[in-house]
């Protein structure tokens, strides 16, 4: 999807009409249709139009995603929109994502911290509670930057490291910000992938994950069952998991869904059983997914 928004306010702030941009510029008037109809344009019709309005053409011409959640949040993200799905989304995904990994910051103290950049922390707090706040809200920046890219390793382990550099996990030798786990580890009484069994256990999840044309809900959910069964990474493997979710909702237009800490029993079950029950973690994945749309419905936002 095409946006001329700039160039149409440019045009108009100038005074200068479609017709005499044609004339003056030589230009068909097949070509000059194409703005209006949101139709990419030539880069040589492009760079006539920039020069002689003295405009920059990546400002004139735009391509849009066709998502609206996630051309909305890359519009309020910009404008630095306070109060909005963007606003509402970093605040509530962080509290609730690093709440169920173990943080002692509030969602009034998260709140906080997005808002103003300081904390008013009363008691002592951990500070890579605070340090893996501000990290988070880097990260949802990240996910909505590179939305409908592939998901990659790459992409995955840059997720683990925005989250993890500058903590006190980052100055352990042994372990690896940014790169899968150089130690083992068991999740809830459950054996994880091993980590000479990581990269190849990854590549085969995103090979067949990626493999598909269009992923639904439900594949989504099963990619985020299968990483964190693989659990890929030291530690921080629950919030790069639901990162990736996210992101993976944003990139093929599902409604995202924000995963409670009040839930996480529910939560923390439906991973544990998925390999003989999927409906608990999808039902919890999916009451999430209500959580966002309760959302949307709060703000008046038109979804569908």
């Amino acid at each position: 999807m095409i946006s001329y928004d700039f160039l149409e306010k440019t045009l108009k702030d100038k005074g200068i009409g479609k017709t005499e941009l044609s004339t003056k510029l030589g230009l068909s008037t097949r070509t000059i249709a194409k703005i209006g109809k949101g139709e990419k344009l030539s880069d040589r019709s492009l760079k006539k139009i920039a020069d002689y309005l003295d405009a920059d053409p990546k400002l004139l011409m735009k391509e849009v995603s066709d998502n609206k959640i996630l051309r909305l949040l890359r519009e309020e993200k910009e404008m630095k929109l306070p109060g909005g799905l963007y606003h509402e989304l970093q605040v509530r995904m962080t509290y609730n994502s690093n709440h169920i990994e173990g943080s002692r910051l509030s969602e009034a103290q998260t709140r906080m911290i997005f808002e103003t950049n300081t904390l008013d922390v009363g008691d002592s707090m951990p500070v890579d509670d605070v340090l893996e706040t501000i990290h988070h809200f880097r990260a949802i920046d990240y996910v909505i930057d590179i939305a409908e890219q592939e998901l990659t390793e790459d992409i995955i382990k840059h997720l683990h490291y925005i989250l993890k550099h500058d903590t006190k996990d980052s100055t352990l030798d042994w372990f690896a910000v940014g790169d899968y786990k150089k130690r083992a580890n068991v999740v809830g009484g459950h054996e994880t992938s091993k980590p000479s069994e990581v990269q190849k256990h990854m590549a085969v999840l995103l090979e067949d994950y990626n493999g598909r044309e269009k992923a639904g809900v439900e594949d989504i959910i099963a990619l985020h069952a299968g990483f964190e069964y693989i659990h890929p990474f030291q530690d921080g493997n629950g919030r790069v998991g639901r990162l990736v979710a996210l992101k993976e909702c944003l990139r093929h237009n599902v409604i995202p869904f924000i995963i409670e800490d009040a839930k996480k029993n529910y939560y923390y079950r439906g991973l544990a059983e998925w390999d003989k029950e999927k409906g608990w973690l999808t039902d919890t994945c999916l009451d999430g997914q209500d959580t966002f749309i309760r959302l949307m419905d709060m703000l008046e936002i038109q979804y569908r």
